[in-house]
């Protein structure tokens, strides 16, 4: 079984993890000298976000050098030294790639938007202005405005589907492919295990440059982008053989038993996202559980998703599930620490590798942000329009730095850190919890251990109930699962008799008889038989 499918994986923000020099910024010395934390917890990746050099206006996903470290992160040394040792501790390293587009610091744009004749002008997404002089066409950024700036020096919009500083790659031209090709090659002969693929599903655009139509689902106060459906910059047939295109790539590195994979970030349906499996992506990310799950935590809700994936799935697919990332807010606050439990018992339970965000083990809730301190470039260009609506200021709150122990800025920096610690960092910091047995750390650290289980590793999925807030479902021939989504206690009929050998509580292992007992929030996994 491929080393992909046995992982799991364990999402590092660099800039949050651990500072080594005291600048208040995470960096990859850090992340090195925190890996024997990583290896006892009982991951088996971790995927490194964005630390090429780069001007940080998007904080690292606006690259100007996809073969070199930003300064703020340390050296390309820093980074082989974390590797190797990695790698010395049975660890795989993913990093992330951002393919769809550069900085406009890049020195790719820097020529590219120097004449209309340049070499590189096709290098990016260049287009005349529409009859009034505006943009070319509707397309919204996802950070708000129009998708298109103009460039003075050449009378031309360029196009970004983020920041203007984040002019959009011609994916269209073989120059770029083969660029980015090579910027692939360059970290694979230095050992990496794969890549985490950003926003994979926007790479081709509609050769047309159509309008995109209106979203009947629209209101007054939504992100802009929100206004239009997405037919003509998403998921465009021409991506599918990009993303073949790039398999072939990390295949010219995989040997038996050494694959190199690509995770590809991909926020589209079901039926929509499981087509990435046949272009070549190993694993496209599955956020359901995030997108339509955490919204609506019923158990009617979360076992719908589960049968849907599951029934799209064929033989040679391989599921995987994630509940927190970056981009999102954290699963503490969004079902509270209890129901966060229940949560990650679902996630290291379910059929397929599971994708961890760093500090969900500690159930670090949202981290406060004093108006002064917001750092997100999104919110920042929203000005303050995301709060007006009851929508989250921004991904700052997901994004602070993580609480070691109780010396001062929690063991993560010697100084201020560039954003604030979560004010419960006294109490709720990694030692804390590694003190107590019964703390959220040592629970994902027993579902990870148990996860390795050949019927939790292999076995099929299929749902025993999912009603009167409970959700139970089998794994292979010898696992019950049953999650109590409630604050009242609940009963279970079970099948057969059998053992209690984890609960969300840690206080119980216990025979059972044919009925199981469940305490308010408690999930229990039962080994049949």
């Amino acid at each position: 079984m491929s080393w992909w499918k046995q992982t799991a994986i364990y999402q590092i923000y660099p800039r949050s993890f651990q500072d080594s020099n005291g600048d208040g910024v995470g960096d990859l010395e850090g992340i090195r000298r925190r890996l024997p934390y990583l290896k006892d917890l009982g991951v088996g990746t971790i995927w490194l976000s964005p630390f090429y050099k780069s001007p940080m206006k998007d904080f690292g996903y606006d690259v100007a050098d996809y073969c070199d470290v930003d300064p703020v992160f340390g050296t390309l040394e820093d980074f082989d030294r974390l590797l190797r040792e990695a790698h010395a501790l049975g660890l795989k390293v993913l990093i992330d790639l951002v393919p769809n587009h550069t900085s406009d610091q890049h020195p790719w744009f820097l020529e590219s938007r120097s004449s209309r004749d340049n070499p590189k002008r096709d290098w990016y997404i260049w287009k005349d202005p529409g009859p009034d002089g505006g943009p070319p066409n509707n397309w919204q950024s996802f950070f708000g405005g129009p998708a298109w700036t103009l460039d003075e020096g050449t009378g031309q919009y360029y196009l970004h589907l983020f920041l203007p500083e984040q002019p959009d790659l011609n994916w269209q031209n073989p120059e770029v492919r083969e660029a980015l090709y090579e910027a692939m090659r360059f970290w694979l002969r230095r050992g990496v295990d794969g890549f985490r693929v950003d926003v994979l599903w926007l790479l081709a655009k509609d050769p047309l440059f159509r309008d995109e139509p209106g979203s009947p689902f629209w209101r007054p106060g939504l992100p802009d982008r929100l206004r239009h459906e997405h037919t003509f910059t998403e998921d465009q047939p021409e991506t599918f053989a990009y993303v073949r295109e790039m398999r072939f790539v990390l295949d010219e590195f995989s040997e038996p038993g050494r694959e190199r994979i690509m995770v590809g970030e991909i926020y589209l349906p079901l039926h929509r996202l499981v087509r990435y499996y046949r272009a070549g992506c190993h694993l496209p990310f599955n956020f359901s559980l995030i997108t339509e799950g955490l919204p609506n935590w019923q158990p009617e809700n979360i076992a719908r998703i589960v049968e849907e994936y599951e029934s799209l799935l064929t033989p040679w697919d391989w599921p995987n599930w994630v509940l927190g990332n970056h981009d999102q807010p954290r699963l503490a606050s969004r079902l509270g620490e209890a129901q966060a439990r229940v949560a990650a018992m679902l996630l290291f339970t379910l059929r397929g590798t599971p994708t961890w965000y760093y500090g969900d083990e500690l159930a670090l809730p949202n981290g406060e942000i004093p108006p002064d301190r917001i750092q997100d470039p999104a919110a920042l260009r929203q000005k303050g329009r995301l709060g007006e609506h009851g929508l989250p200021p921004g991904r700052d709150p997901e994004r602070t730095p993580m609480p070691w122990d109780t010396s001062p800025y929690a063991g993560f920096s010697t100084v201020e850190p560039w954003l604030p610690l979560n004010p419960d960092w006294p109490v709720r910091n990694a030692a804390a919890q590694e003190k107590d047995p019964k703390s959220m750390l040592h629970l994902v650290k027993h579902l990870l251990r148990l996860r390795q289980d050949p019927d939790l590793l292999h076995g099929r999925y299929r749902t025993h109930q999912a009603a009167n807030g409970l959700y139970a479902y089998f794994r292979g021939e010898g696992f019950l699962i049953a999650l109590n989504f409630t604050d009242r206690e609940k009963a279970l009929d079970l099948p057969q008799e059998g053992r209690v050998v984890l609960s969300t509580h840690l206080d119980r292992e216990e025979a059972v008889g044919n009925t199981l007992r469940l305490r308010p929030d408690e999930g229990v996994v039962v080994r049949l038989g």
